[in-house]
């Protein structure tokens, strides 16, 4: 091995408890479904309900950590890409191979929750009149943020990618905004154009930026960069790269988060309570009362709560420098597999955001646009090296593909890697970037009982 697979980062860390950010919205107990004969009548209940839609983006199929764990399986080559799959269960075992089947369960689970998500939001959003005047613009934002979250992760799991042909012909996913009395898209609602839902999802995000309170004003919950942070990826997916340079920068600029040192990005300890960090724009929040940490699961060994399905491979070491500190972030199990010690402890705080892609967004949009919103891109991109203890490159050394090898390799085993090889038209081993292999069918239960729903092209 070519890196510091043996060094554990045990160093103190200058972290912030999360419960010590949290206000009295966690004594509210959520509420994740209102049965039809239940009405919500205060504005506590409308609170229960919110505090239900965050639970539901926590659950372990979506940011609870499967949907960052397929997006690696699925833009992984098997057997000779960064990760490898050692686990027996039969769903993720599918996406690592690219033999997805029609009633694959873990696109069920992400097409359910996702949707039994929006569903609570769009309560929540019927409801506004319960609330107080003063809380209805960032009980509405927290709403819009989250049911756009859940559209564009549904979007790019389940539709063509942006760019793949005409977006306003190609079906992505129904768009549901009003609250029905099912937990999925409902029957005989058709799927509306890839086109469309980004419409939506953009039209969401906006509006809960706007309406979202300041960072620092609202505990752990979503703020305005978080919307931003989102944000920047929508139109990082669409290769509208203005957009998603000043979206990047908003966050940048608004000077709340700062980059921490290497060692404090993810929380090393084990079996203790999560914590967020200076760098954490928005995260899932972990404790040993509550949320399961599906990253731990997987990537973790078996010391530390896993089960230690997926190992790091050398292929993955090979992409980075010799004296790149991010190497360091390793361990060597019992039984000799490379881990990662980004989910070493399994009641770690999931990071959906951090400030670091903001950096490297910022960079590869600004670079391809010929701008230098906030900042020069080499600017950018050195300041992410200089934490891995790298040195400076120079204009001229600055590419798109040392843009993209810095992304890479600082965002590894968070989620990023398909969306980003279908955004940059690159191939998964043999597969093109746009082959179906590398899209979820839509799951058979909801072709079956949904006429109006048409299936992938390949299922």
């Amino acid at each position: 091995m070519k890196t510091k697979h043996s060094l554990l980062f045990m160093s103190a860390l200058s972290l912030s408890l999360w419960l010590t950010s949290c206000d009295n919205k966690l004594n509210i107990e959520p509420v994740t479904s209102i049965g039809t004969s239940q009405a919500l009548s205060t504005a506590a209940d409308l609170q229960a309900l919110l505090a239900g839609a965050y639970d539901g983006i926590s659950s372990a199929y979506l940011y609870g950590g499967d949907l960052q764990r397929d997006g690696e399986l699925l833009g992984t080559v098997p057997n000779t890409g960064d990760v490898l799959w050692t686990g027996t269960f039969a769903a993720p075992q599918q996406i690592y191979t690219k033999n997805i089947l029609i009633n694959n369960s873990q696109a069920d689970l992400t097409w359910t929750e996702a949707y039994r998500t929006i569903n609570i939001c769009n309560t929540v959003l019927a409801n506004l009149n319960l609330a107080a005047t003063a809380n209805r613009p960032r009980i509405e934002g927290e709403a819009k943020f989250i049911r756009g979250s859940m559209y564009f992760e549904l979007v790019r799991f389940f539709g063509k990618a942006w760019g793949d042909g005409d977006a306003n012909v190609n079906l992505g996913v129904p768009i549901v905004t009003t609250p029905t009395a099912v937990l999925n898209a409902g029957s005989n609602i058709p799927r509306n154009t890839v086109a469309a839902v980004y419409a939506q999802i953009i039209q969401d995000l906006t509006q809960a930026e706007t309406n979202l309170p300041n960072d620092g004003t609202n505990g752990f919950f979503a703020t305005k960069s978080a919307a931003s942070a989102q944000l920047s990826r929508v139109y990082l997916q669409q290769a509208d790269y203005p957009n998603a340079a000043n979206a990047a920068n908003r966050v940048i600029g608004r000077n709340t988060f700062s980059l921490v040192p290497l060692e404090g990005v993810f929380d090393l300890r084990a079996f203790l309570n999560g914590v967020n960090t200076a760098e954490t724009i928005f995260a899932v929040q972990i404790t040993d009362q509550d949320g399961t940490n599906d990253l731990n699961t997987f990537y973790g060994s078996s010391e530390v709560g896993g089960r230690g399905d997926i190992e790091i491979t050398e292929a993955f070491f090979n992409q980075l420098e010799a004296d790149d500190y991010r190497g360091a972030l390793f361990y060597q199990d019992d039984i000799g597999a490379i881990r990662t010690y980004k989910y070493y402890n399994q009641y770690g705080n999931i990071q959906v955001f951090r400030l670091a892609e903001m950096y490297l967004t910022r960079a590869e949009a600004n670079f391809r646009a010929g701008t230098t919103v906030g900042a020069t891109p080499l600017a950018d991109i050195n300041l992410i090296r200089a934490r891995a203890e790298l040195g400076a490159i120079t204009q001229a050394q600055l590419t798109v593909a040392e843009i993209l090898r810095q992304r890479r390799i600082e965002l590894a085993f968070e989620g990023t890697l398909i969306h980003d090889l279908k955004r940059t038209r690159s191939r998964v081993g043999s597969l093109n970037w746009n082959d179906s292999r590398l899209i979820y069918p839509i799951p058979l239960r909801e072709i079956t009982t949904n006429p109006a729903l048409v299936q992938n092209q390949g299922y």
